[in-house]
């Protein structure tokens, strides 16, 4: 059995190492040749770190490895503090998994790009690792390797939470860019990788060697996904427009002439016709975009803004896709207009 948890270690360390070290490298190689589309000439920088912070998370599972290696080879895997080492070493992971989902821009809202929700929810991770040393200390370590370690628990159910998170950010991301297989293995992946972890709240609900096996194969299929996640991000930002190519004029109440040439859109007329709301949300934020600075260019909407909801701004997407009725591969993403719309005229 000590081979099999020492492979098991090892297998975890090096895998989740390369995982780590590739994502990072992707990450800096992409921000280093697409920083003019990744930040704006702009005081304010948007800056996607998403796959730096997936890297982080497999640099952590490296340092759980370390911890859980060196608990086996001098002897205190089975004490109290062995077991507190390995929780924080989740919490944490699941911190950096939270933040990378800051930036998935098909994450639930409220986290995709949500500062106020995400530092509740940090604040809340911050209260379960807390909760989770003073269980710890509480119950202490069942002399009863077969008995419910309660100490746990939190950590168990903010894993589920995350898992759930992470569910639909993959699924949601990796449909919409036209990858369906890839989405279900995602969702199957992560569901394994939570299955994964019941052993640590009820020991005896399967042998050591399937548990070890089921972590083995969902980790290396997830950091798998992340890098098909990257090359998706590559592909996506080289087909994106550059901020200086893309000009809307106003020229009559709801007709504007639009001119993206890397979508295959030049100086074209679209007519929103009886669709006066779109046409005003966008007209506002025209405005904000050309004679505002800083935040003054930004509407804010939910939490009592001046737009309830994003599906007033996704709509405007949608009305000139159809009015101009491009092929899907050139079709608008919200991101494309609201982000780095550069010129715009009134006449």
């Amino acid at each position: 059995m000590k081979d099999i948890t020492d492979f098991h270690l090892l297998a975890h360390i090096f895998i989740s190492a390369i995982g780590g070290v590739l994502l990072l490298a992707i990450w800096y190689n992409i921000r280093k040749r697409f920083r003019p589309i990744l930040e704006e000439g702009t005081n304010e920088k948007r800056v996607d770190k998403g796959l730096l912070f997936l890297s982080l998370a497999m640099f952590v599972w490296v340092g759980s490895g370390i911890w859980g290696l060196l608990g086996y080879k001098y002897g205190f895997a089975n004490l109290g503090f062995s077991d507190i080492g390995t929780r924080l070493f989740s919490i944490v992971n699941n911190l950096f998994l939270l933040l990378s989902l800051f930036y998935f821009y098909y994450a639930p809202p409220f986290i995709y790009n949500n500062e106020k929700n995400v530092a509740i929810i940090i604040g809340v991770i911050i209260g379960v690792s807390l909760l989770t040393l003073g269980l710890n200390a509480w119950f202490g370590h069942p002399e009863d390797t077969t008995a419910l370690k309660v100490a746990n628990i939190p950590d168990l159910l903010l894993s589920g939470f995350l898992s759930g998170l992470l569910m639909i950010s993959f699924y949601k991301t990796f449909i919409h860019r036209g990858l369906p297989i890839v989405a279900i293995i995602s969702v199957l992946v992560i569901a394994m990788m939570f299955v994964s972890q019941l052993p640590e709240v009820f020991p005896s609900i399967w042998s050591t060697f399937n548990n070890n096996l089921i972590k083995i194969v969902s980790k290396t299929s997830l950091i798998a996904i992340c890098l098909v996640l990257a090359t998706t991000w590559v592909i996506r930002l080289a087909s994106m427009p550059r901020p200086n190519e893309m000009s809307i004029s106003f020229q009559d109440w709801s007709l504007i002439k639009l001119s993206i040439p890397s979508k295959g859109i030049h100086q074209e007329s679209i007519d929103f016709g009886s669709k006066t709301t779109q046409y005003k949300n966008l007209l506002k934020f025209a405005i904000r975009r050309k004679y505002g600075t800083g935040d003054d260019q930004c509407i804010l909407v939910g939490n009592g803004g001046e737009m309830s909801n994003q599906t007033y701004l996704s709509r405007i997407i949608k009305n000139i896709n159809s009015i101009h009725q491009q092929d899907e591969d050139d079709m608008l993403e919200r991101r494309d207009l609201f982000t780095f719309m550069e010129g715009i005229a009134f006449e």
